[in-house]
C-alpha cells in the first residue's frame, strides 16, 4: 500500500526522523492558514507547495512549487489543486490532485553550504535481506544515477539476526562524505530510518532528498513509502491511511471481495486460483501469441460467488475479447468450481465473450461433464496449452 508524502513523513517523524515539516491542505484557503500556521511554528518566510499523488517526478510536471508571499501560496495551491498532473511515473493520463503538502524552506536563502543525498531501505531479493541504498546524487532520478554513474551508489546490507549496527551507519556516513556534526546527525537519521521501516513492515522507504542543511542538520525532505500489505493488519493505524482515489476503481473493487486483480493491457481475461498458476497463465497465453488483459486470483475458496465477482470485474474492461478460467482443483474440487461458472454466467445473464475453462485436480471429469452439458458458450479444455491455443482460436474469429 503506497501512501502520500505527508503521510510518510508523519511516520518518521514518530520514529525520530528529522523531516521538512509541512501542513496538509485541500483547498487554497487552508493552504494560507497552513503556511501562517508554519511560520509560527518554524520561523520559515517561504513555503514550497507539493500535489499529494502517488508518483515520483511531480515537479517535472508543475506539481513543486515555491511561495515567497501568502499571496503566492493561495495562487500556486489554486493552480495544483485539481491540476491533472503528468510525471514520468503516471503515464500521459495524469493524476488529478486533491490535496497539496505546505512545507517549510528548508533552503536558506543566500545559504549555498547543503548537499542532497538519496537514500532508501527495501528488500534485497536476491539475498534475502533488508539494504540500505544510498548516494551523493540526490534530488536526481536514481535510474539516471544508476545507468550514468553507478559507481555512485552503495549498498549497505542488513543481517537480520543483529539488525542495523553502529558502524554501518557511520560507513554510510563516511561514504556520503560527511564530518563533523553532519556526520554524527546521518548516523542518528541512517538509524532511525531503518527503525521507522522495520518496525511498520513496510517494503519500502526512499527518502529523495536527503538534505544536509548549511548548518550541518540531516532531514528527509521528501517520503516515498511503501507498506508491506501483509503487515497491515499489525498497523491498523496505517490501513486507515489508504488513498482508494489513487488507485485504480477496478482493483479497489476486487480488493473488496478478496480477489486480488491488477488489470494489463492485453484482450484475454485471466481468472486462476493462486498467484503462481496466474503467472503460468499469463506466460502460456504470450506463449500462444495473446495478451493478458488482467492478473486475477480468485484464492483457494473459489466458490460461485467468487467466481461470478471475478467475472464482472474482468468484464468491466471493454477490451477483452475472451475470458480464461484456469483452476487447480486441489483444496476446492473442480466439479463445484464448474457449477460456480455455471451459475455466474447465468446471474450475469449473457456473457459477450467466450470462456474458456480449464479445471485439473479433485473430480476435474465431473467438472468437465457440467461444462460440456450446460448449454452456454463455455469451452471446455485438458491441457492449459491447448486452452491457451482455444484462447487465440475465439479470439481471432
Amino acid at each position: 500500500m503506497n501512501l502520500h508524502e505527508y503521510q510518510g513523513k508523519s511516520i518518521l517523524k514518530s520514529f525520530g526522523v528529522a523531516i521538512q515539516e509541512g501542513i496538509v491542505a485541500d483547498t487554497p484557503e487552508e493552504a494560507v492558514a497552513a503556511a501562517k500556521e508554519l511560520t509560527e511554528l518554524t520561523g520559515t518566510q517561504w513555503w514550497v507547495l507539493k500535489a499529494q499523488i502517488h508518483a515520483g517526478g511531480r515537479g517535472k510536471g508543475g506539481g513543486v512549487k515555491l511561495a515567497k508571499s501568502i499571496d503566492e501560496v493561495k495562487q500556486r495551491a489554486t493552480d495544483i489543486i485539481g491540476m491533472q498532473l503528468v510525471t514520468p511515473q503516471t503515464g500521459a493520463q495524469g493524476k488529478k490532485v486533491n490535496k497539496i503538502l505546505v512545507a517549510q524552506d528548508v533552503y536558506y536563502p543566500g545559504e549555498s553550504k547543503t548537499a542532497e543525498f538519496y537514500m532508501s531501505v527495501l528488500m534485497n531479493r536476491m539475498t534475502g535481506r533488508n539494504m540500505i541504498m544510498y548516494s551523493t546524487e540526490g534530488g536526481m532520478d536514481i535510474e539516471e544515477v544508476a545507468e550514468k554513474t553507478p559507481e555512485r551508489i552503495f549498498k549497505e546490507e542488513i543481517d537480520p539476526k543483529t539488525g542495523l549496527q553502529a558502524f554501518q551507519a557511520r560507513k554510510i556516513a563516511f561514504n556520503l562524505g560527511l564530518s563533523g556534526n553532519a556526520f554524527k546527525e546521518m548516523t542518528k537519521f541512517v538509524t532511525a530510518l531503518y527503525k521507522a521501516y522495520d518496525q511498520t513492515d513496510s517494503a519500502m522507504f526512499e527518502i529523495n532528498p536527503v538534505l544536509k542543511t548549511s548548518d550541518d542538520k540531516i532531514i528527509a525532505v521528501d517520503a516515498k513509502v511503501s507498506l508491506d500489505d501483509n503487515g497491515l493488519f499489525r498497523h491498523p493505524d496505517f490501513a486507515a491511511m489508504r488513498d482508494t482515489s489513487e488507485e485504480d476503481p477496478t482493483e479497489v473493487e476486487a480488493s473488496q471481495h478478496d480477489l486480488n486483480y491488477v488489470k494489463l493491457d492485453g484482450n484475454v481475461g485471466c481468472m486462476v486460483n493462486g498467484a503462481g498458476l496466474a503467472m503460468a497463465t499469463m506466460d502460456i497465453i504470450k506463449i500462444a501469441g495473446g495478451e493478458p488483459a488482467n492478473f486475477l486470483d480468485v484464492g483457494g475458496t473459489a466458490n460461485a460467488a467468487r467466481v461470478e465477482q471475478a467475472f464482472r470485474i474482468i468484464l468491466k474492461d471493454s477490451n477483452v475479447k475472451a475470458i480464461l478460467v484456469n483452476i487447480f482443483g486441489g483444496i476446492v474440487r473442480c466439479d463445484r468450481v464448474a457449477q460456480g461458472i455455471v451459475d455466474a454466467y447465468k446471474n450475469i445473464g449473457e456473457i459477450p465473450v467466450p470462456i474458456i475453462v480449464r479445471l485439473q485436480g479433485t473430480n476435474a471429469d465431473e467438472a468437465k461433464k457440467l461444462i460440456d452439458a450446460s448449454g452456454l458458450k463455455v469451452y471446455s479444455a485438458i491441457q492449459l496449452k491447448e486452452a491457451a491455443d482455444l484462447v487465440q482460436q475465439v479470439v481471432g474469429k
